[in-house]
């Protein structure tokens, strides 16, 4: 994102990242994702997307310890 006062928390798949968007939403953590396509090609013909989660500046100590508590749970 161009806007300096978001910061990535997260990039993954679609599944997780709507996730981790959905917990933040609940702690009342504005969440923006935003779609990055890996290879720079139409996912229909090989390319991989992903998603990254952006949040305000402000809020990022928060949004850390959420998203550290989603992948630790799925590492598991």
């Amino acid at each position: 994102m161009t806007d300096s006062n978001y910061i990535k928390v997260f990039t993954g798949n679609l599944v997780i990242s709507e996730h981790i968007k959905q917990s933040l939403e609940e702690i009342g953590i504005s969440a923006v994702i935003k779609v990055q396509n890996e290879s720079n090609l139409n996912p229909i013909f090989g390319g991989h997307l992903l998603k990254e989660v952006y949040v305000h500046k402000d809020e990022l100590d928060r949004a850390v310890k959420v998203v550290q508590g989603i992948t630790a749970e799925l590492e598991s």
